[in-house]
């Protein structure tokens, strides 16, 4: 299997100009638009506008404030269709159908990152209704409703949570395309918001059709995607969110799959577990698991260069995230960055980044292309953050790594029966790790002799060592946590200087173990052991290494900022995203004049312009609450920040209307609401 553990090129490695119908690729946003989720699909989060300046940003204001529209739902009776409070409306659909839900609908996540064209908003919500919206005044255009919730919980670990639609135009043609949380890719007119009457069937296709064990999830709902759709000319690309809690090894796999943009006709799909004992990879899946396994799916953002006509998908842990003793074996696609011809399907080239993960290091975003120079050399790359805190950085039309890549040894030694872990992981040379990585006693806390012994006897038990330290039912602390270094909020890439911005948080986990029990109806060897669940016996009786009185565990920042040069691989700097004032001002920690901490940030993504990276944090602000800061690109120095009247929620984006730019975001609050500000008049 050592093939498989190299970047995989095809035969033939040839540029593909292929015919999409598509403009010249241009990273960053044009004419004042932000057309797909990250700006353009590239996956920059770039815009070159540079109105909004360090020397005003404090002084935006909000222009407008649209409250989400799942805030008030429609309910039928003998007296017609009214519109009642959503949580009224779940009580009476709850009432009417007690079991209808796994989990019972929640609006709050309005996490979307709107689109932008011709002055129009496009976003999704919670409850996958698609809003149209005006971008200089706030009012809404048209909501479609696919009403979702009446049918059951999405099969999702986090249900009611969608970050996005796509657009697509051609021919005087608009569409807005998403994945549904009932198993639908569902298209819509742009301008009416009525469904696309010629794609598929009456504007909607199953995602279910051809995908093995659609339904084999707790809900039997077939499996949504939680990110948005990218286009390609007149094709668009949808991943998976599959679900990845099960008490089974079969599950449904993640496939990537692309259909034709007017008609809906299902054009290919990406298998990301084989699917026939001589695909490539097949040999992989150790005693023929790949005919069960499922998951590895694409669940974060996809992007494009559609020059060459390729696409890059990352995917994610196969079934189950934390135990693999049912599929042994490096698990190919799963954890891997694939090249992908958009017109074909066929894969050009792969480099698996997690072999046998049982880490839940799935790649959480997709990846960011960029075009620099290295030693003198111009080259398209393409740049994978990660959960585990690397950034893996390739020739895009080849798929040779820029900087080397060593399979190291690591830590094989598990007591959890039938695990065999991959002898050794990739660890890229450059660019240096942008977080914590692993545990020791030499990371804790030493803020005060004191606070150190408290870390001390926090961890005393359990296992502790580097990255990819195996699992085990003494209880591993493994760091960056499951949930990441980087998350599903990604960077965002300058194409003019080449520099790439990497949000990171400083967090463990620890995964506990139990054995199934015969309700469970489990063909797993073991389940995750959650709540107030019995754990193994031999295991540490303590869940979590816990500190008193909030203290932190770790030294810090507990969030950061970190700037890396693409063209070198150098970090150029790091800052902490917020003073952290939760713990400085801390009793045992306000006399020690402690620099800033961060650990005031949250999962979303930065936003760059000409003149500023920009990001949210949920402190700082006036009274203490969320607020948007302003930094500077070159040094990481914050600017300005302006306050939010919520937690922003999704990542931000920018545009330009009527010769004013805007900067878009979605916040909580009283209600979940997209907001809009700009400076004065």
């Amino acid at each position: 299997m050592g093939q498989h553990r190299r970047t995989m090129v095809a035969a033939t490695v040839l540029v593909a100009w292929l015919s999409v119908e598509s403009t010249e690729a241009q990273p960053g946003t044009t004419n004042g638009e932000w057309r797909s989720y990250a700006g353009d699909e590239w996956g920059t989060k770039y815009a070159p506008l540079d109105q909004i300046t360090a020397d005003n940003f404090a002084d935006l204001e909000l222009a407008w404030r649209w409250r989400s529209a799942d805030t008030h739902l429609p309910y039928e009776d003998e007296r017609g269709v009214t519109l009642v409070a959503a949580e009224t409306l779940f009580d009476r659909l709850e009432a009417s159908e007690p079991d209808r839900w796994v989990t019972r609908p929640s609006i709050g996540r309005l996490s979307a990152t709107p689109l932008m064209v011709d002055g129009v908003l496009y976003l999704a919500t919670p409850l996958y209704q698609a809003a149209a919206i005006d971008a200089r005044t706030g009012d809404t255009l048209w909501v479609y409703n696919p009403r979702v919730y009446e049918e059951g919980s999405p099969p999702l670990p986090a249900p009611w949570n969608h970050r996005g639609v796509a657009y697509w135009e051609s021919g005087g043609e608009a569409r807005i395309v998403w994945g549904t949380g009932d198993g639908s890719l569902t298209a819509v007119d742009a301008k009416t918001g009525l469904l696309a009457s010629g794609f598929g069937d009456n504007g909607r296709v199953s995602l279910e059709d051809g995908l093995p064990r659609a339904r084999e999830n707790p809900s039997r709902l077939p499996p949504p995607s939680r990110s948005p759709p990218l286009v390609v000319g007149d094709r668009v690309i949808v991943g998976s969110s599959v679900h990845d809690y099960l008490s089974t090894r079969e599950n449904a796999p993640g496939f990537a799959r692309v259909y034709d943009m007017r008609t809906g006709r299902h054009q290919w799909d990406f298998h990301n577990v084989p699917q026939s004992a001589d695909a490539f990879g097949a040999d992989t899946w150790l005693n023929e698991s790949w005919r069960y396994s499922g998951n590895t799916n694409v669940w974060g953002n996809i992007t494009a260069d559609p020059e060459l006509g390729y696409v890059y998908l990352a995917t994610s842990t196969p079934t189950s995230d934390y135990y693999g003793g049912h599929r042994l074996g490096d698990n190919l696609f799963a954890e891997s960055l694939i090249c992908v011809d958009i017109e074909t399907g066929q894969r050009v080239w792969h480099f698996q980044l997690v072999h046998h993960g049982v880490w839940d290091y799935d790649n959480p975003t997709g990846p960011n292309l960029i075009d620099i120079t290295v030693n003198g050399r111009q080259v398209k790359a393409v740049a994978q953050v990660t959960k585990q805190g690397f950034v893996y950085t390739f020739d895009r039309v080849t798929g040779e790594p820029i900087w080397s890549i060593e399979e190291r040894q690591v830590a094989t030694d598990t007591d959890l029966a039938g695990e065999l872990l991959a002898r050794t992981q990739p660890f890229p040379t450059r660019p240096a790790a942008f977080e914590y990585q692993g545990t020791s006693l030499d990371d804790l806390v030493d803020f005060t002799p004191e606070i150190r012994q408290m870390a001390i006897e926090a961890v005393d038990r359990f296992r502790l060592g580097p990255l990819y330290t195996p699992l085990s039912l003494r209880g591993t602390i493994f760091r960056p946590s499951a949930g990441g270094g980087a998350s599903w909020g990604g960077a965002a890439v300058d194409p003019e200087t080449g520099m790439l911005y990497v949000p990171s948080r400083n967090a463990h986990s620890v995964m506990r173990f139990r054995e199934p029990e015969p309700e469970d109806e489990a063909t797993l060897t073991y389940l995750l052991s959650r709540g107030g669940a019995a754990y193994l016996a031999g295991g540490n009786d303590r869940r979590q290494p816990q500190m008193p009185e909030g203290l932190p565990l770790w030294q810090p920042p507990y969030s950061r900022m970190t700037a890396i040069d693409m063209n070198t691989g150098d970090h150029r700097w790091m800052t902490p995203t917020g003073t952290g004032d939760r713990f400085r001002n801390h009793p045992r920690l306000r006399d020690l004049d402690l620099p800033p901490l961060g650990g005031d940030a949250s999962r979303n993504g930065p936003l760059l312009t000409a003149t500023l990276l920009i990001y949210s944090l949920s402190a700082g602000g006036t009274d203490g609450g969320p607020r948007l800061v302003a930094y500077d690109k070159a040094t990481g120095q914050v600017r300005a920040s302006v306050d939010l009247p919520g937690g922003a929620i999704g990542t931000p984006m920018t545009y330009m209307l009527d010769g004013r730019q805007y900067i878009g975001v979605t916040v909580g609050g009283e209600a979940p609401s997209l907001i809009a500000l700009r400076l004065p008049s």
